[in-house]
């Protein structure tokens, strides 16, 4: 098992969900695993210090970097986890780029922050935050002054971030903002892929996209033979790879009470049940039907 690979389990950035209960996620629809690939910072609970850090520090978008990279420096000196795993992107793009053609390393709002600030710093390179708003500031690689950014002049930016899934940060904010300044993004580096189409968008924008992992039937056999899910979790996870609309489909069809439960339970669950019944997300019938008998005409 690769080094990455065993981080990633070790501090539960990639969760299998147990036999018949697949998780919800934040668009209504249903899988049998989730990844918070941030957690390798070193583990949940100090992966969430620093999200809460980083939103307290928004309110000033030029004091905001050098505060968290000062942060992700001491974790970087003192987490082995960590400081293993931004080695390995490290050595990964040195491996695959070659660095003297990257100008700036960028990292978006929030979660890329925790690996693309390190790898500035270890390459030597300006970094550029990029806000949600579009808006960039751009720091030295030590991060001891920001400014704001005006013009890049035909620059060639490295993104380094967290996770890719259909890339629809790329293509909204980050590669849009780079383009706004007169850069190009050629690369992006992300430690994992979850295999959803979004290298293929952006290396139909022109981004050459590489990852540590990726989210594939590799990884989910490497996850059965070191006992972490069974030979039924597998299944269900190798036709979700394959197809997981329909796998998840299947899944509501064999299991009736799943999205009955889910609406008599905690609040976030409801709203996500809600948003798969309302919009119909797997194409069911009586969905409708559903929502009324459970929630009658209340808003």
């Amino acid at each position: 098992m690769s080094d990455i690979m065993s981080y990633l389990f070790k501090t539960n950035a990639i969760r299998f969900c147990e036999e018949n209960k697949p998780f919800w996620y934040t668009s209504g629809k249903i899988g049998p695993y989730f990844i918070n690939t941030h957690f390798v910072y070193g583990d949940e609970k100090q992966a969430k210090e620093l999200l809460d850090f980083i939103d307290e520090a928004l309110s000033d978008k030029f004091t905001l970097p050098k505060k968290v990279f000062e942060k992700v420096l001491k974790q970087y000196q003192e987490n082995e986890i960590y400081h293993q795993v931004i080695e390995s992107m490290k050595s990964y793009i040195l491996e695959n780029i070659n660095v003297s053609e990257i100008d700036y390393v960028s990292g978006g709002e929030r979660r890329d922050w925790f690996f693309s600030n390190m790898i500035a710093y270890l390459l030597k390179k300006p970094h550029i935050s990029i806000y949600k708003d579009l808006s960039t500031v751009v720091s030295d690689y030590n991060f001891e002054k920001t400014e704001t950014l005006q013009d890049l002049n035909h620059a060639k930016v490295l993104h380094v971030a967290d996770l890719v899934t259909v890339a629809s940060s790329y293509i909204r904010a980050w590669i849009p903002a780079i383009k706004n300044l007169g850069g190009t993004m050629r690369w992006s580096c992300v430690v994992v892929d979850r295999m959803q189409g979004g290298k293929e968008k952006m290396e139909a924008e022109g981004v050459k996209a590489y990852s540590l992992v990726n989210v594939d039937n590799t990884l989910f056999e490497t996850a059965f033979s070191n006992g972490i899910i069974n030979e039924n979790q597998l299944d269900m996870l190798k036709k979700f790879f394959k197809n997981p609309d329909e796998t998840m489909k299947q899944f509501l069809i064999d299991h009736p009470e799943f999205i009955e439960n889910a609406l008599h339970s905690d609040e976030k669950t409801v709203k996500r049940a809600k948003l798969l019944v309302e919009n119909n997300l797997y194409g069911l019938r009586n969905l409708g039907t559903v929502l009324c008998a459970n929630f009658g005409d209340r808003p």
